[in-house]
Formats: C-alpha cells, sequence, structure tokens
C-alpha cells in the first residue's frame, strides 16, 4: 500500500472509489472535478490518497483555514477496510496539518454512519456533545446525492 498526497489527476479514481461507499453524499459542484480542483489549489499539501497495485483505494480531502483543520470524505473502498488504510491516512493528513502549525481538526461523520462512527471512536477522536453545528446554504444548485 502506498499513501501519498492527491492529486487533481487523481479525480476520476476518487470520484470512482466515492460512488462505491454507501451512504456517501456527493455535492454536485463541490465535489465535482472542478469543485475539487478549488480544494486542492486551496490545500496542496493535506489531501491524501491510498494505492494498492496502482489502483486508488482510499481517500481523504483534508485542509484548513489558518486556524482549524478539516477532513472530508474520508473513504476506504469496502474490499480495503479493517486493514489499517484508513488509520494511515489519518495520520499522514495529521502531519501534513502539524507542518502547517494547525493545532486542531474537526470532521462531520453523518449520525447514520455507523462504520464511520465507529472507525472514529476506534482511532481517539471525541465525539463532541457540547455544540450545535449549523449549514448556511449561499448556492442551492450545490445538489446533495446520497449513494444507495
Amino acid at each position: 500500500m502506498n499513501i501519498r498526497l492527491m492529486e487533481l489527476d487523481d479525480y476520476e479514481a476518487v470520484h470512482e472509489l466515492w460512488m462505491t461507499i454507501k451512504g456517501f453524499a456527493i455535492r454536485s459542484i463541490d465535489d465535482s472535478r472542478e469543485g475539487v480542483e478549488r480544494f486542492l489549489k486551496r490545500n496542496p499539501t493535506t489531501s491524501v490518497v491510498a494505492e494498492e497495485d496502482g489502483k486508488v483505494v482510499g481517500a481523504i480531502l483534508c485542509g484548513h483555514d489558518g486556524r482549524r483543520g478539516c477532513l472530508y470524505h474520508v473513504c476506504v473502498h469496502p474490499d480495503h477496510r479493517r486493514r489499517g488504510i484508513g488509520k494511515a491516512m489519518v495520520v499522514f493528513c495529521m502531519n501534513a496539518l502539524k507542518k502547517e502549525e494547525i493545532s486542531k481538526v474537526s470532521l462531520i461523520a453523518f449520525t447514520a454512519n455507523d462504520i464511520g462512527n465507529a472507525f472514529w471512536n476506534t482511532i481517539g477522536w471525541t465525539r463532541r456533545e457540547d455544540l450545535n453545528y449549523y449549514d448556511f446554504v449561499l448556492n442551492s444548485d450545490n445538489i446533495v446525492r446520497f449513494n444507495r
């Protein structure tokens, strides 16, 4: 297994991976090639892919705003889970954020995502009970679709 920085050339393979994840939410604009390109230009040293036999089997979009890091779309292909790939990618991202002097990282996991929530609990992340998460939609054309 090889873990390396994500590049825009990885987009098709990463998108294909996203489509294999049941319950995964894809946004029509943010998760388009152009949206991912914008994200990678803003965060060129923090997003990651995991490859095995030349195929992308895991990915994380990781970025920061100068104060706090955030992980998005953390996923490992179902056939490659429970082998340490997810944890290794998270460690890669954490080290990249540390190099950029980021001290705190957050993520959002859907409450119905039992596999994801079990993963985060297992590797030592803390579920926050002391806050509410709010959204405000600026672009209603950015449609969310869930994989089934």
